[in-house]
């Protein structure tokens, strides 16, 4: 059987959700991926769910996050051919977790799910203090000292909606060719001293929201018109785009597939 999980965590201490190979062999650097399939197996594999023989849970996510990245909505799945009750799941694999991630669903879905291939829509939020000095609460977001304007923000962004060519957006290190995205929304908000950024789309090149973020702190700390932001998209050449901003306040807030999962 095939189960799906919505997880949550917080990635400062991780290098990142998946686990990483170099020459074959895991990197033994502290994963996402890494501490959940401990915590299932460990959960599986003890008092009256043991079988005979342990057996390892592999997990495929809806996508990798990077070093540093948080996640509300990261959907996992995992297949384990025996029922599996999802209030003691959830409760005992909580439990063994380190207290920076934790699980909030378990379900059945069908054999052909794929929580990476299935899914439609994915959406991220990033966060950022827009003032000049800092305070005690302000924790790991990123401080732009300068103004920014919520309005001109927002002009900016309505030149990438739609399905266009982010290759000016992409940093190197991924292997998927394809640089084609589909943008349903991309939208900021101002909360006092915090500037929210909301961004869905089909799916995202590799630091694409980040240097997207960069971007438009590019055009408001420079004073540059909009338009820009056409101009940038139109070049689909990295170097005429911002820099990649730190993930520190990068959030994965909610996967979506044909069907409501959770």
């Amino acid at each position: 059987m095939r189960y799906a999980l919505r997880v949550q965590y917080i990635g400062k201490n991780y290098a990142g959700s998946q686990i990483q190979f170099e020459g074959g062999k895991e990197r033994k650097f502290p994963t996402v991926q890494g501490e959940l399939e401990r915590a299932i197996c460990t959960f599986l594999n003890s008092g009256a769910n043991r079988s005979q023989t342990n057996r390892a849970i592999k997990t495929v996510f809806s996508g990798r996050t990077d070093r540093g990245v948080n996640a509300l909505g990261q959907v996992v799945h995992f297949d384990y051919d025996k029922n599996i009750v999802a209030s003691d799941f959830i409760y005992h694999v909580n439990e063994i977790l380190p207290q920076d991630i934790s699980i909030s669903d378990l379900k059945i879905v069908p054999d052909d799910f794929h929580a990476q291939k299935s899914a439609i829509r994915r959406w991220y939020r990033f966060e950022f203090i827009n003032r000049r000095y800092k305070q005690a609460f302000d924790g790991v977001l990123m401080r732009v000292k300068f103004k920014t304007d919520v309005d001109r923000m927002n002009k900016s962004l309505k030149y990438l909606l739609g399905e266009h060519d982010f290759s000016s957006f992409k940093s190197s290190g991924t292997l998927n060719p394809s640089k084609v995205c589909i943008l349903y929304k991309a939208e900021v908000v101002r909360d006092g001293d915090k500037v929210i950024l909301d961004i869905e789309g089909n799916r995202f090149l590799y630091n694409m929201v980040r240097t997207i973020v960069g971007t438009l702190l590019t055009i408001e700390g420079h004073s540059l018109e909009p338009e820009h932001m056409r101009e940038v998209l139109e070049a689909k050449d990295r170097r005429k785009a911002g820099e990649t901003v730190k993930p520190e306040g990068l959030t994965l807030m909610k996967v979506e597939y044909p069907n409501e999962l959770f």
